[in-house]
């Protein structure tokens, strides 16, 4: 209990001889700096809260403006409607310096009033989503109006560097669309799934809804659009998310995996300390909202809100509902290895540990050869079991004492790293390889996660790296933009010109001489001083309490047990070919899954494709449902031997540009889902029964799909760094019947699919999915070339002719 007793800072007692004072000089002084660093945060969060209020006006311009107006009155020219001369009156005297305060008030004043009208238009301005409808390239150009709207988004946009949150006040909120186009839209996303009986009650449903409570519902939901920033991210986060019992892990929690084709370093150490470093980095960035925010095609932001639970987050388990607590700060991360916890201090004199000190701290937790406590290395089994029985445990064995300090340790910490004790391995010969290290960052052995932070990070004993991320507190694009900078600054800058992989390279940045690998795997530099050691938390469980642990274990190891996960990797043609054919790459390869969905169940099923609406304040996800009239029409032509090549063509064409729409629609405020999930939660609000929305509500989502987005940092460039690319990650399947499929679309020539379903299900498998997807797309690329063949022949006998 050594670190027990060094925690406590200052102590007194009285004795027969007066007062004995104790007190430990070190901890008080890491107290005083922990303080200093409170305090310099706030005052950059003011700072930057004040640079965000008037964003685009950089503060710059309120003294250019108090400089004209003082110079303009006293140079005896009357200013516009005379305010400074209706202000004077009112102010103790006209003596010289309280005109230059009538002045400078005036000028503050009106500098506000033109910021804000500013900042009006430019949010009514960003309304518009014309631009998002129409066709570029192939000879096409834009519309005049959308011309004219991009040089006032360019001007009202300003000439500052913008922030991370400076957009954040000139966003639209998103809008509730028109009952009867969801419910239009609805029925039709349906039709190939239901034959004409069910469709024609469908539609019976539909328009009852629609004329009877749907058009209560619909303005009880416009008056929450009126009063709320987000008429829906409330409302999902907490019924989709929080209030979900089941486990977090595999239904819930995502993983993300390294940049395969590449390994920097062997030395798992090594690996761990530069990736922690560069995560804190890209905290600090957020900190000071020095990150960028995502600007599409330069000039249209994209709502950055998500981005503040990043770090020092976790979700606390509750009976009936779970809730995320964000820490404004935290000093130090938590180390998980061999069934043990460490606490690793981060700072130094307000300085972050450089990555060659925290090598050592991570090296020192290698070496320590301690044994875990009974009930100690499960732990983090209750975070992967049911919820309420996590919710109960906690607050029987884990609300005061030793438990509870450790406890507040861990979900205080800015995040959590697992050192493995196996190697994470890809070999293209040996694909079973890269389906277990999936499977190791999906869910490990059910207790080296700690499923309940925003992320976990994780190290393979052969360097390289992956994490584990919560759902609830952002979307996947937040944490895959965390992830592609880590790859990006861990991979480019030490070497990525290296062409062997595995290669030990020595390379030291100009101007950021901290990162780098030596000849010898470890990182650069010296360490300037004796870093903190890790201290080992403790943890008091008895009987019960490691009951409790062991019955969310059970739960755990049979979910885990029952994931059939495969990473197919086609490497065969990429996006470059699909752009050649004319056709979106996302529209391309969610019709090669609808193909292979039904030639895998012989059937259509309703489809799931997570798509985004951050041109929105507080916007998070919409779906898209890529199986519609169209794209069955497609795969029906497909798998007809009397269809010819032009008419699958002209059907895939058709598929792709709906599919397309679809996408445009959700990404603009006219998506299906989250409305009518809206218009349920208000109805089980006014406690009243609507059959329609609960068959909608209903409805499994037996091929649930997303893509990985890349290319969030201005600093991947695939062209110069081919090697530099993740394999992007993948989740649970969200029906038991189903699959889940997230896609990256890597390069010009390669594709990573990440496909999960149940063992326990006799009707899936992922390892034939994968190859019906391989069978599709090589389909899909025949038919282009039969196409091509065909129009080649149409030239040659116009030209013989």
């Amino acid at each position: 209990m050594a670190e027990a007793h060094s925690a406590v800072a200052f102590s007194f007692s009285i004795t027969h001889e007066g007062w004995d004072v104790n007190f430990d000089r070190e901890v008080l002084h890491l107290v005083w700096s922990s303080g200093i660093r409170s305090w310099k945060k706030r005052l950059w969060r003011f700072q930057n809260s004040v640079k965000n209020g008037v964003y685009p006006a950089p503060l710059q311009s309120l003294w250019a403006t108090v400089g004209i107006l003082v110079a303009l009155h006293f140079a005896g020219v009357r200013l516009p409607i005379g305010l400074v001369g209706m202000l004077l009156p009112h102010l103790p005297s006209t003596a010289f310096h309280w005109q230059v305060v009538a002045c400078f008030t005036v000028a503050l004043s009106v500098w506000f009033a033109i910021i804000q009208i500013i900042r009006y238009t430019l949010r009514l301005l960003l309304i518009y989503k014309g631009w998002m409808y129409e066709e570029r390239g192939r000879g096409r150009s834009v519309s005049n109006m959308t011309k004219l709207w991009l040089v006032l988004i360019k001007i009202l946009s300003g000439v500052s560097r913008p922030m991370l949150y400076s957009y954040q006040g000139s966003l639209p909120k998103l809008p509730v669309p028109a009952l009867d186009d969801t419910v239009k839209r609805y029925l039709r996303s349906v039709r190939p799934l239901l034959n004409d009986d069910q469709y024609s009650r469908m539609e019976n449903l539909a328009g009852e809804f629609k004329t009877g409570i749907g058009m209560k519902l619909q303005r009880y939901l416009k008056l929450k659009s009126w009063w709320a920033s987000n008429y829906v991210s409330d409302w999902w986060e907490e019924y989709v998310y929080l209030r979900g019992r089941s486990p977090l892990m595999v239904n819930s929690n995502f993983y993300g995996i390294d940049a395969i084709l590449m390994h920097p370093t062997k030395v798992q150490a090594a690996r761990a300390a530069t990736v922690i470093y560069t995560c804190l980095q890209y905290r600090r960035l957020i900190e000071r909202q020095e990150l960028e925010p995502i600007l599409i095609q330069g000039l249209v932001p994209l709502c950055s809100w998500q981005y503040e639970r990043l770090f020092n987050t976790t979700r606390v388990p509750g009976v009936e509902t779970d809730r995320i607590v964000h820490y404004s700060d935290s000093y130090h991360i938590v180390v998980y290895h061999r069934g043990r916890y460490f606490k690793v201090i981060i700072y130094h004199k307000n300085r972050l540990l450089l990555p060659c000190e925290l090598e050592v701290q991570i090296q020192a937790i290698l070496d320590n050869n301690s044994e875990p406590v009974q009930g100690e290395e499960k732990i983090a089994a209750l975070t992967a079991g049911e919820r309420t029985h996590w919710a109960h445990s906690r607050q029987e064995f884990f609300f005061k004492g030793t438990n509870r300090q450790s406890l507040d340790a861990i979900e205080k910490a800015a995040f959590i790293v697992t050192l493995d004790d196996q190697p994470y391995e890809f070999d293209q010969s040996q694909p079973e390889l890269l389906d277990k290290f999936g499977r190791t960052l999906l869910h490990g052995k059910g207790y080296d996660r700690w499923f309940d932070k925003s992320f976990t990070l994780c190290i393979g004993s052969n360097g390289r790296i992956g994490f584990n991320s919560e759902h609830s507190w952002a979307d996947a694009a937040v944490m895959s933009h965390l992830w592609e900078y880590v790859l990006t600054e861990d991979v480019i800058l030490n070497g990525a010109d290296a062409p062997v992989m595995g290669h030990m390279w020595e390379h030291v940045i100009a101007g950021d001489n901290e990162l780098g690998y030596g000849a010898d795997g470890h990182t650069t530099g010296e360490p300037e001083f004796q870093p903190p050691a890790p201290i080992r938390l403790q943890w008091d469980l008895n009987d019960k309490a490691i009951a409790a642990i062991e019955t969310s274990y059970k739960v755990a190891l049979s979910l885990l047990n029952d994931v059939d996960l495969r990473i197919y990797v086609h490497d065969a043609y990429g996006k470059g070919f699909m752009k050649e054919s004319r056709l979106s790459p996302d529209a391309y390869i969610q019709m090669a899954m609808q193909l292979a969905y039904y030639r895998d169940a012989g059937k259509f099923s309703l489809t799931y494709e997570a798509s985004m609406t951050r041109l929105y304040l507080e916007g998070r996800t919409e779906t898209v449902r890529p199986c519609t009239i169209e794209s069955a029409a497609w795969v029906k032509a497909m798998e007809n031997k009397n269809s010819s090549t032009e008419e699958r063509v002209a059907l895939l064409q058709k598929a792709c540009k709906i599919h397309h729409l679809g996408i445009q629609d959700a990404m603009c405020g006219k998506g299906i889902d989250r409305h009518l999930f809206c218009l349920y939660v208000v109805s089980k609000y006014l406690e009243v029964d609507s059959p329609f929305l609960k068959e909608v509500l209903s409805e499994p989502w037996r091929l649930s799909t997303s893509q990985t987005p890349h290319g969030q940092t201005n600093k991947m460039d695939l062209k110069k760094f081919p090697q530099c690319i993740s394999a992007g990650g993948g989740f649970g399947p969200v029906a038991d019947d189903g699959y889940g499929v997230s896609y990256i679309i890597a390069g010009e020539d390669l594709i990573f699919f990440h496909i999960s379903c149940k063992r326990s299900c006799e009707n899936t498998n992922s390892s034939r999915f994968a190859k019906n997807i391989e069978k599709a797309l090589a389909d899909m690329r025949t038919l282009f070339q039969d196409y091509k063949k065909l129009k080649q022949q149409d030239v040659k006998a116009k030209k013989t002719e």
